[in-house]
C-alpha cells in the first residue's frame, strides 16, 4: 500500500513541479529549472527503491546497520554541510568578511570531541538514538522524556534554517511566493522520510554530498582564477569594493563583545557532539571502529568544503558588488543567504546557476530529511516506546507513530519557517547548536565518563540547562526583536550557550552528588559494566546482514 502511495505522489509531485516550470516567470533560468527537477527526480526515485527495502524498526531508524564507514563519513558530511554552511557561511563571509569564518571554525572543532569521546561509546551503547545511551544505566522513563524534548528542541530550529534557505533559493529560482516553496519543501522531505527511513535518508545524502563538494570545488577555482590563483589578490580586490573597506579583515565585524565570541564557540564546538541526526548516523554502521572511520571521512570532508566557502563568500564581495544586476533598491535579491546562487551567475551564466541551485536545494533536502528522521525518531522510539508501549516492542505501531510524528514535524517545520523568513541561516542554525550543547551534550558526556551520575542529577541538570537555552533565546535579540518585533531584547546576547551549558553541567554535578537514594547506588555501581562495554563493544548489537 506504501508503494502505490508513493508512487501517486511521485507523479503528483512530477505533474506540480511540471506546471511551476511552465508558470515561472520569463526571467527565471531554465537550466535551473531542468537541473532542480532532474534532482527531485532522482531522490524521489531513491526514496521508491528504499521503501520497499524498509520492513523493520532497524531499516527505518537505522538501514540495518549496513553502511560502510566511508559511505557513512560521506553521509555524514551530506548532512552537517547544510544550507547554513554553503548558504549562510558565504552569506556572511559577504556581508562581514573574515567575522564569517568564525562560524566556518566553530562548526569543524567540534569534530575532534565526537572522534575521540563520542562515536565509539555510542555505537556500542546505543541502538537507535543517543537517548538509548543517557538511559543505559539510568531511569528510562524521566532520561528519555528528557532527551526527545533536547532532540525535539534542537531540530526545530535547525529545521528553520534549512526551510528558509530552501524558501528563498526556490523563490528565486522559480519566482514562486516564498511560502509556497517552503510548503514545497515541506512536502518533499516528509516523503523521504515518511516512505524511505534512514535508508533513502543516507543515500540522499550521499548524493547531496557528492554534488556539493563537486560543484563548491567548481566555484572557488573560478573564483580563484579571477585573481591568478592568489589570495592576496582576492583579499586586497575585496577590501577596495566592500562599504567596510579594512575592516572585513579584522575581527569584531560580526560579534563584538567577547562574551557572544565565547558563547557561539562553545555553542559550535559542544553542540555538534550533541546534535541528534548526526549522533543517529553512528547506528547505521556495523560496529565502533566503522563509527570511528566514519568520523576521521567526515572530518576530511567537512574540513576541505569549510575552505570552499571562505573563498566563494569573498568571490562574492569582489564580483557581485560589482554588478548592478544582481541588486535591487540597493539590497542583494534575496538577501546575503543567496550571494552564493548569484555568484555562480556570475562566475558561469545559467548552466552553473542552474548546476548550483540544484546543488543547494540537495543540500537543503538532505539536511531537512536527517532532521525529521531525527526528530520522528525521539517522538516514536523515546516517547511512544517507552510511555505508551510501556517498552513492549511492537515494530509496526512504532514505525507508524514515526511516519505520523515526521508529517506533523513538516507542518510545524513551515510555519516556523515562514515566520522566520528574514533571519540569516547560519545565525539560526547557532542557536540550534545552542540548546544541542545544553541540553544533549552534558547529559551524553557524563552518562558514559562520570561514575557518580544520577538519574536525579540528569533529569534536573539537563532541564536546567535545555529551559534556560531555550528561555534565553526567547527573550534574547533573536525572537524578542527580530521575529516579534520589541525595540530592545530583555536579554542581550544572541547566543546564550555561555550560560545554558554551564548551568547544564554545574546542575547535573551537584544534583547528583546530593543524591543518596538507593537507586543512585544502583545507577553508581552498573558504571562498570557499562564502561566495559562503551570501550570493548562485548553485547553490543550486530548489523544486519544484507
Amino acid at each position: 500500500m506504501k508503494i502505490k502511495i508513493l508512487l501517486a505522489f511521485i507523479i503528483s509531485s512530477i505533474t506540480t513541479l511540471a506546471y511551476a516550470e511552465t508558470a515561472t516567470p520569463s526571467g527565471a533560468k531554465g537550466s535551473a529549472i531542468i537541473m532542480f527537477l532532474g534532482f527531485v527526480l532522482i531522490t524521489l526515485g531513491i526514496t521508491f527503491w528504499a521503501a520497499r527495502r524498509t520492513k523493520t524498526t532497524s531499516d527505518f531508524y537505522a538501514a540495518g546497520g549496513g553502511i560502510t564507514g566511508f559511505q557513512n563519513g560521506l553521509a555524514i558530511a551530506g548532512d552537517y554541510m547544510s544550507a547554513a554552511s554553503f548558504l549562510g557561511i558565504a552569506g556572511l563571509v559577504y556581508t562581514s568578511g573574515f567575522d564569517g569564518l568564525i562560524y566556518a571554525i566553530g562548526f569543524l572543532v567540534g569534530w575532534p570531541i565526537v572522534l575521540l569521546l563520542i562515536a565509539e561509546p555510542l555505537r556500542n551503547l546505543g541502538k537507535y538514538t543517543f537517548a538509548d545511551v543517557a538511559s543505559f544505566r539510568l531511569q528510562q522513563k524521566p532520561i528519555r522524556i528528557l532527551a526527545a524534548s533536547g532532540s525535539l528542541v534542537t531540530v526545530i530550529f535547525y529545521l528553520i534554517a534549512q526551510l528558509v534557505g530552501a524558501g528563498k533559493l526556490i523563490e528565486l529560482l522559480f519566482g514562486l511566493p516564498y511560502t509556497v516553496a517552503v510548503i514545497i519543501v515541506g512536502v518533499l522531505m516528509t516523503l523521504y522520510v515518511t516512505f524511505g527511513g534512514m535508508l533513502a535518508t543516507t543515500w540522499v545524502q550521499l548524493t547531496k554530498a557528492i554534488l556539493l563538494l563537486s560543484g563548491a570545488s567548481l566555484m572557488a577555482f573560478l573564483v580563484m582564477s579571477q585573481f591568478a590563483f592568489s589570495f592576496e589578490n582576492m583579499f586586497a580586490a575585496a577590501v577596495s569594493v566592500h562599504a567596510k573597506g579594512d575592516a572585513i579583515m579584522a575581527p569584531g565585524a560580526l560579534l563584538t563583545d567577547p562574551i557572544s565570541a565565547i558563547s557561539l564557540g562553545i555553542a559550535l564546538m559542544f553542540g555538534t557532539a550533541g546534535l541528534p541526526h548526526i549522533l543517529m548516523r553512528f547506528f547505521t554502521v556495523s560496529d565502533a571502529v566503522q563509527a570511528r572511520r566514519s568520523v576521521f571521512y567526515a572530518t576530511g570532508f567537512i574540513g576541505y568544503f569549510y575552505i570552499l566557502t571562505f573563498i566563494i563568500g569573498f568571490g562574492a564581495i569582489v564580483l557581485l558588488l560589482k554588478d548592478n544586476n544582481y541588486f535591487a533598491d540597493g539590497k542583494l535579491i534575496g538577501g546575503s543567504n543567496m550571494a552564493a546562487i548569484h555568484l555562480a551567475h556570475a562566475l558561469g551564466g545559467d548552466m552553473l546557476l542552474g548546476f548550483i541551485s540544484a546543488v543547494a536545494f540537495a543540500t537543503i533536502l538532505a539536511v531537512v530529511s536527517g532532521l525529521t528522521l531525527a526528530g520522528s525518531s525521539a517522538i516514536s522510539h523515546d516517547l511512544y516506546a517507552t510511555l505508551v508501549l510501556k517498552g513492549n516492542s511492537d515494530e509496526k505501531k512504532e514505525i507508524r507513530a514515526s511516519r505520523i510524528a515526521t508529517v506533523c514535524l513538516g507542518i510545524i517545520a513551515v510555519l516556523l519557517g515562514i515566520v522566520f523568513e528574514k533571519q540569516n541561516v547560519a545565525f539560526m542554525v547557532g542557536l540550534a547548536f545552542c540548546v544541542a550543547a545544553s541540553a544533549n551534550f552534558p547529559i551524553l558526556l557524563l552518562s558514559m565518563y562520570w561514575r557518580k551520575l544520577t538519574t536525579r542529577g540528569a533529569v534536573i541538570g539537563g532541564a536546567a540547562g535545555l529551559l534556560t537555552a531555550v528561555i534565553l533565546v526567547f527573550i534574547g535579540p533573536t525572537v524578542w526583536v527580530d521575529a516579534f518585533g520589541f525595540e530592545k531584547a530583555i536579554f542581550p546576547y544572541k547566543y546564550p550557550a555561555i550560560f545554558s551549558v554551564t548551568t547544564a553541567f554545574v546542575g547535573i554535578w551537584i544534583f547528583s552528588l546530593l543524591d543518596n537514594s538507593a537507586g543512585a547506588k544502583a545507577e553508581e555501581a552498573a558504571f562498570d559494566a557499562q564502561f566495559v562495554r562503551s570501550q570493548t563493544g562485548i553485547g553490543a548489537s550486530v548489523a544486519k546482514t544484507h
